[in-house]
This record gives structure tokens, C-alpha cells and sequence, in this order.
């Protein structure tokens, strides 16, 4: 297996040990590895959403495209926002 050398913050070197000692893992490599692997499923997890994000904004681009929405004025605004969440929860 490789070894790679890293520096850590004497806090991260604390909670390490902390982990290690506590019978989470059997030692520091490990953690650090469990740490990886929850990096990387973040970033997966990162990446669906900015996908869903995105598609919503296509929707919603789409949507204005096609002339479907209005127009509320600003003085408008603060009435209009409890009813748009109130019909958004009704949709769900």
C-alpha cells in the first residue's frame, strides 16, 4: 500500500488520536482513509445536486422563455412570498 506524508493541525492530530483511542478505528491510517471516503462521497453528493440545480435553472430559463410567469412589483413582494411558499409546500 502507499504511504504518502502529511501534515495535519494539532487539532486534526488531537481528534485522530481521539478517534483511535475510542475503538473507532484501529489506528490513524485508518481514519484518514474513512476521511477520504466521506470526502469523496461529499463531492459526489456536491455534484448531484449542482446537476439538479442546474436542471432546475433550465426549467425555470425555459419557463421565462416561454412567457410563463408575472411580474409582481416590489411593494408587492412581501405579500407575495408567504403564498408562493404556501402553494410550493401544497406541490411537494
Amino acid at each position: 500500500m502507499p504511504t504518502r506524508k502529511i501534515s495535519l493541525t494539532a487539532e486534526q492530530d488531537a481528534f485522530i488520536d481521539r478517534v483511535v483511542k475510542a475503538g473507532d478505528y484501529q489506528n490513524a491510517s485508518e481514519a484518514v482513509r474513512d476521511a477520504l471516503r466521506v470526502l469523496r462521497q461529499k463531492g459526489r453528493e456536491d455534484a448531484l445536486k449542482l446537476k439538479a440545480l442546474r436542471a432546475q435553472i433550465r426549467i425555470g430559463l425555459d419557463a421565462l422563455a416561454a412567457g410563463e410567469f408575472i411580474e409582481i412589483e416590489e411593494a408587492q413582494l412581501e405579500d407575495y412570498l408567504p403564498d408562493l411558499a404556501t402553494s410550493r409546500a401544497t406541490d411537494t
